[in-house]
């Protein structure tokens, strides 16, 4: 019979062939991304707008049964989610409820739109071929138009809303930790970690109350991606979803290239004090 230790490896290595496979998939919806926009600005393909409509609606999917699949890993050992052992430190010490913050969604728009206005200005003020002067009907996010921004900030306003009614949920769930039973069992047990049925129910209800959170910060996720997706025009929005996969894979990037070169000045240290 498979012992409980055992039980929770296999849990936490099935959760992160999940996440392996979601970055192997991220990868690939880059490259289509990067396509189907060429293929729009050439304008080359007449069904190139239906393409990206297509594609940005195919993507939403991959978030909504990302999440889906989180959410039926996470019933099995929720905490995990909260601190991965799959992630880099720079990631962990970035994440919230399990991911990214809904509410930095609106900030790679806001980004977004600036750079690119930055970029096409200076292509216009060098009279690069090939500029659009007409502005491109929504051909990048530069194009954002004032009742575009008004709809994205007063939804930017209620997701903010959404993510501190959460935060304070994880805060509760956290000073629940110190309390009755976990608090007394601690102080009265005469060695330290000693196994109880009180504590091991408590910490299951524990585990229980991060999945439910972890589902729900998901779908908040995934709902504001969505609705911002809704917003902008189909160019606009692959742009946006090709920005924020670039930015996911490249943050996990710049940790793993970070936590290398900590452990080769670490390796280098001791070698010195020998």
């Amino acid at each position: 019979m498979e012992n409980k230790g055992s039980s929770t490896k296999n849990i936490e290595q099935a959760q992160e062939r999940c996440y392996q496979e979601w970055m192997t998939l991220q990868s690939q919806r880059i490259s289509e991304l990067k396509q189907a926009l060429a293929q729009r600005r050439s304008q080359d393909d007449p069904n190139a707008v239906k393409t990206l409509r297509e594609l940005t609606g195919k993507i939403i999917g991959d978030f909504r049964d990302y999440a889906r699949k989180r959410a039926n890993l996470s019933n099995r050992c929720g905490s995990n989610y909260y601190a991965p052992s799959w992630n880099t430190p720079l990631e962990n010490a970035l994440i919230w409820m399990g991911g990214c913050r809904p509410s930095s969604f609106f900030r790679l728009v806001y980004a977004l739109c600036g750079s690119q206005t930055e970029i096409r200005l200076s292509q216009f003020l060098r009279n690069i071929d090939g500029y659009d002067h007409s502005g491109g009907g929504g051909a990048s996010l530069s194009d954002i138009t004032a009742e575009q921004l008004a709809k994205i900030n007063v939804l930017h306003v209620k997701i903010i809303d959404e993510e501190e009614k959460m935060t304070k949920k994880i805060s509760s769930l956290q000073e629940d930790a110190a309390d009755i039973p976990i608090a007394t069992v601690a102080y009265s047990e005469e060695h330290v970690g000693e196994p109880n049925s009180m504590v091991d129910q408590a910490l299951d209800k524990q585990e229980e109350a991060m999945a439910n959170l972890l589902a729900e910060a998901d779908h908040l996720r995934v709902d504001t991606i969505t609705k911002i997706v809704e917003i902008l025009t189909p160019t606009q929005a692959a742009d946006f979803l090709l920005a924020g996969k670039k930015l996911h894979l490249s943050m996990h990037e710049w940790g793993t290239v970070r936590d290398h070169h900590r452990r080769e000045c670490a390796i280098a240290a001791g070698e010195e004090d020998k």
